[in-house]
C-alpha cells in the first residue's frame, strides 16, 4: 500500500472514464496545495481518453496525485499482454484502444501496469472497488462480498467502480463514483474532513437516463 509522504488534505476523484473535461474542471475547484487520488477506471467510456490519459499522468508525474489501477486499467493491461486486437477480442472491444490505436496504447503499457492498487493515511485507505474478504487484498472487481463483510480493519474505504447519483456511505464505505460518463457528475471525496466536490459530467453523450444505466455500467 502506497502512503502519503507528508500531512496534507486529499481528495479522491471518482470514475473519470475519458471525460478530461470535467477532470480538468474539478482539479481546477480543488485546493492546489492538496493530494489528488484518481480513484481508477480513468480510461474507456468517455470521448476524451488520451486527452484524460495525459491529463491524469501529468498530475501523477507533478507528484500532485496518485492514479489507483482500476478493473478496466488492468484488463487493457491484460489483454495487450495478449496480443493484437485480431488475436484478443477484448482489445478490439476497448475503447481506449479504439481511440488511441495500437501503437499508443501500447506506450502506456508500462505506466498501467505499475499503478498501485491501494493508497491511505491516518484512519483511511482508497481503491478501486474493496478488498477480498478472503485475503483482504484489494480486489479491482468487487461489490457485495465486500461491501457486507467489511469490519472496519482499515478504517473508512473510499471506492469507485459502481456509480451511483450522488457520493454515498455504506458503514465505513464511501462511494465517489458518481457516473460522469452517464451523465452525472465527476465528484471528489475529501476523507481528512468529508467535503465534497463535483461537476456536471459528459452532457453531450446520446444515452438514456442516468438511472437507467446503472445496469449496464457495472463490469
Amino acid at each position: 500500500m502506497t502512503s502519503p509522504s507528508r500531512t496534507c488534505h486529499h481528495w479522491v476523484i471518482g470514475d473519470v472514464h475519458g471525460c478530461a473535461d470535467s477532470l480538468e474542471r474539478l482539479v481546477a475547484k480543488l485546493p492546489a496545495r492538496d493530494r489528488l487520488v484518481l480513484c481508477g477506471d480513468v480510461i474507456n467510456r468517455g470521448p476524451q481518453i488520451r486527452s484524460t490519459m495525459e491529463l491524469a499522468w501529468g498530475l501523477v508525474d507533478s507528484g500532485r496525485a496518485v492514479w489507483l489501477k482500476g478493473n478496466h486499467e488492468a484488463d487493457l493491461v491484460e489483454a495487450l499482454r495478449q496480443g493484437n486486437w485480431m488475436a484478443h477480442r477484448a482489445l478490439a472491444g476497448c475503447d481506449t484502444y479504439r481511440q488511441l490505436g495500437d501503437r499508443h496504447t501500447r506506450l502506456w503499457q508500462e505506466r498501467l501496469e505499475q499503478l498501485p492498487c491501494s493508497y491511505g493515511g491516518p484512519g483511511w485507505v482508497a481503491t478501486h472497488a474493496g478488498f477480498d474478504p478472503a485475503t483482504w487484498e484489494p480486489d479491482l472487481s468487487i461489490r457485495m462480498p465486500f461491501w457486507q463483510s467489511y469490519d472496519g480493519r482499515f478504517g473508512e474505504v473510499v471506492i469507485g467502480h459502481t456509480p451511483g447519483p450522488q457520493v454515498r456511505r455504506l458503514g465505513q464505505i464511501v462511494m465517489v463514483d458518481t457516473g460522469a460518463c452517464y451523465g452525472g457528475e465527476l465528484s471528489a471525496y475529501c476523507p481528512e474532513t468529508g467535503a465534497i466536490h463535483a461537476v456536471p459530467g459528459l452532457r453531450d453523450r446520446r444515452l438514456t437516463p442516468f438511472s437507467k444505466q446503472l445496469a449496464g455500467c457495472l463490469p
